[in-house]
């Protein structure tokens, strides 16, 4: 009697939650993150044409972009530690209606006053930054876990989306709008970021949990840190992703257009690769959405280690054909690992917390990536091309191959999934 109605109950919840795209809740979800990457996206590009029109200065754009780095930063931290102890909805919704704001003061600072701007920028980037570990907790909090890893990749579908879509809309709507309304414009995506995405069905526990936490932020974030330690696998992937990020992708970052230049003469490597490697993240992420290793967190180094090949194929005399393929392969193996990564986290951190540890996630991925820029220029300086992106490309084979030997690495987990194919 118990086996008969199991069956079919199980039948008819699974057929309509198949795909997570006909989920409301993760739909609003989906486009206020969307829209959250697109205002991202589109601001460095704005102020880039603000250059051009000569409304600020190149000094000026270098200290605007590095207050709204500033400012990610400091809030992202910050924004784990509010986002476990209050509703992420409401973390969410303040975070990006600061942002919301700070567009207009950009525009008011616009030809006017550097200092005003550079405030609004800090303002921005903390709005920003205290944004992503609410989203990734939220998604959490949104989707049931044998739809997490779909809904991570249409998550990350939204981000490489907005690299491609930010700046080129925004180089379209710029033929016929001036750079005060553009950032305005930014503003009100903002505001979509802010107010379109729902209550989670898991926001009701939240209220019950919120008087216990009243040990301040340090101690709060030493919490997130140490429930990160709980897990070989994680740290064993930071450490991954601090040899990509801040050696490889920092060392194609500045070598790319060097050689597109002295090597082949010619701007067109440059951007096709780029673009490649945006086209193949995308690709990437379809592809995870459905496919489920056995091993997937050995699949998933493997993956992050194929950025690797980026600058191998800059070292090596080859036709510019090969080089825009190895940033193709580059794009589909970080999604190969981001979307995994993303949901293993979700899955095995203690759901209280769940934003502080990734925002641990995000302050490494951001927070190492200019001290990589700024340190492999002078490098390229001391010892030639060559012998950095030779470095940089075993640090990128080697550094994941060691971490997939960590305990628990296999499959992102404490215990081998049993029920996974």
């Amino acid at each position: 009697m118990t086996t008969t109605p199991a069956p079919t109950a199980a039948k008819s919840d699974t057929p309509p939650p198949r795909s997570v795209l006909r989920d409301t809740a993760f739909l609003r979800l989906w486009a206020g993150a969307t829209a959250s990457g697109l205002a991202t996206w589109a601001l460095p590009f704005v102020l880039g044409l603000a250059v051009l029109h000569r409304d600020l200065g190149a000094s000026g754009l270098g200290l605007v972009l590095a207050a709204r780095t500033a400012g990610f930063l400091a809030a992202v931290a910050v924004g784990g530690v509010l986002a476990d102890r209050h509703s992420r909805r409401a973390v969410v919704l303040w975070s990006a209606l600061a942002a919301a704001v700070a567009a207009p003061l950009l525009a008011a600072g616009l030809g006017r006053s550097l200092v005003l701007m550079t405030v609004a920028a800090a303002l921005a980037g903390a709005g920003q930054g205290a944004c992503r570990p609410a989203f990734q907790a939220l998604t959490a909090e949104t989707v049931d876990p044998e739809r997490r890893q779909q809904a991570n990749a249409a998550m990350t579908l939204a981000v490489r989306s907005s690299t491609l879509a930010g700046p080129a809309l925004t180089a379209l709507l710029a033929a016929f709008l001036d750079i005060w309304t553009l950032l305005l414009g930014i503003g009100l995506l903002w505001l979509v970021a802010a107010l379109v995405p729902g209550k989670s069905a898991a926001a009701a526990v939240d209220p019950a949990a919120e008087p216990a936490p009243r040990a301040g932020f340090r101690v709060e974030f030493l919490e997130g840190i140490r429930e990160a330690r709980r897990h070989p696998w994680f740290l064993a992937g930071l450490a991954a992703l601090v040899a990509v990020i801040a050696l490889g992708y920092s060392a194609t970052s500045v070598a790319l257009p060097l050689i597109s230049r002295d090597r082949y003469d010619t701007q067109w490597v440059l951007a096709a690769a780029m673009t490649a490697y945006t086209v193949g993240a995308l690709g990437g992420a379809l592809v995870i959405a459905r496919w489920r290793p056995r091993s997937q967190g050995w699949a998933a180094f493997a993956g992050l280690a194929a950025y690797g090949v980026a600058p191998l194929s800059l070292m090596l005399p080859v036709h510019p054909v090969v080089v825009v393929a190895a940033y193709a392969i580059a794009g589909i193996g970080i999604e190969l690992f981001n979307v995994p990564w993303f949901t293993a986290t979700q899955r095995e951190v203690a759901p209280d917390k769940l934003a502080r540890v990734s925002s641990l996630d995000f302050l490494v991925s951001y927070g190492l990536a200019p001290v990589g820029l700024a340190l492999i220029a002078p490098a390229i300086d001391a010892f030639g091309v060559t012998a950095v992106l030779a470095v940089c490309a075993a640090a990128c084979f080697l550094v994941p191959a060691a971490a997939a030997l960590t305990p628990t690495a296999r499959h992102f987990a404490r215990t081998a999934p049993a029920t996974r194919d």
